[in-house]
């Protein structure tokens, strides 16, 4: 859709494009400075699993934030979040293995359990459920051939996120089943709109510790997508064989790029909480659009910047066909297993935003925009 949006405006459409999951901030003045800096002197090749600095960053930022302790040998570095996500998989699963996906889920996770051969196992969450996997749930879809259980939260799309209580009773299930691994993607942890701290799954169960792989990078909080960093943390033989994957297939993530998330997680941090008061701020922005339409039903999200928008008829291809039609563009919700529904990015400028919102309850209300 996003492809579809930049052809349309290519042939002087005018296209509000609401569909990607990109941040439209600039990157921290600091990281950028380091990065200039590091570009202009010798830097050579970095070791497979990131320069020693990035990995005492991470591992001094998860204290901070999380209260969480990791050694040097628990912290794969790669390029980006989803790399290591990837390399994790590649290098646990084998013919036949089972990967638990809580659905919405981000679209590429299924594919990276297809890509090793294994078999991706969808659970549906709904709306009614905060799109959240239950313990009844998690429990239902275990089996002896489950490997990996994937956790997201805040959820892209659906910005869901999960209390104390919930990953409590999650944790209790995956006590008795000591065969699942737990890959808990955080990449949206710092873009959260309730009250408190946020609270991993590696915090409530510090006894599964050997059996959870944190992931997070710079990608989303600190508004570095195209730089492509990201990290793992996690028990040291799993690391030490991600790092044997990432050797084999890209060497090592760019050393310039290393030093620059480097100064983004030593440097200050204040900007986090002031980038996180503009998304809410969109957020309920269109909000207070979308919730006008008779024709959609709209969750408040806990975190990311996404709406999950849920449609009152029609299927979402259709939908999203005829909102970009009428110059709005977003992504149908079958594409991270939520068929009808849509997801809408809101890190976009307000006006913008608001702008599409109002196309979208238009279109789909048969208003004349």
């Amino acid at each position: 859709m996003a492809r579809r949006a930049a052809e349309y405006r290519a042939a002087g459409r005018r296209i509000i494009d609401l569909t990607l999951g990109e941040p439209d901030f600039a990157p921290p003045a600091h990281a950028v400075l380091a990065a200039q800096e590091a570009a202009a002197r010798p830097l050579g090749y970095a070791p497979a699993n990131g320069i020693p600095e990035l990995r005492q960053a991470a591992r001094h930022a998860l204290e901070r934030d999380r209260a969480l302790s990791y050694t040097d040998a628990e912290v794969a570095v790669g390029c980006g979040a989803k790399q290591v996500i990837f390399n994790a998989l590649f290098a646990t699963l084998g013919p036949g293995d089972e990967v638990i996906i809580p659905a919405p889920y981000w679209a590429s996770y299924p594919d990276m359990v297809r890509l090793c051969g294994a078999v991706p196992v969808i659970v549906p969450c709904s709306a009614e459920s905060g799109f959240r996997i239950t313990p009844d749930t998690l429990e239902a879809a275990m089996t002896e051939r489950t490997r990996w259980v994937l956790l997201n939260a805040p959820g892209n799309p659906s910005g869901a996120t999960y209390s104390h209580d919930s990953l409590t009773g999650l944790a209790e299930v995956l006590r008795r089943h000591p065969s699942a691994m737990i890959l808990s993607d955080e990449i949206y942890a710092h873009i959260r709109y309730g009250e408190g701290e946020y609270i991993s799954i590696a915090q409530v169960a510090p006894d599964l510790h050997e059996r959870i792989l944190l992931v997070d990078g710079v990608s989303k909080a600190y508004a570095m997508t195209g730089w492509r960093v990201g990290w793992g943390v996690g028990p040291a033989e799993l690391v030490r064989r991600i790092t044997a994957v990432q050797t084999q297939n890209c060497t090592q993530t760019a050393t310039v790029s290393q030093i620059a998330a480097v100064a983004a997680l030593e440097g200050p941090q204040e900007l986090l909480a002031q980038r996180c008061a503009t998304y809410r701020q969109r957020r309920d922005a269109a909000l207070a659009i979308l919730q006008q339409s008779r024709h959609l039903d709209t969750l408040e999200p806990d975190g990311a910047f996404y709406l999950l928008p849920r449609l009152a008829k029609g299927d979402d291809l259709t939908a999203a066909n005829s909102l970009l039609e009428a110059g709005c563009a977003t992504v149908p919700g079958s594409a991270f297993g939520a068929p009808g529904h849509l997801r809408l990015s809101f890190a976009t400028d307000i006006a913008s935003l608001e702008e599409g919102c109002r196309i979208i309850v238009a279109t789909l209300d048969g208003i004349p925009a």
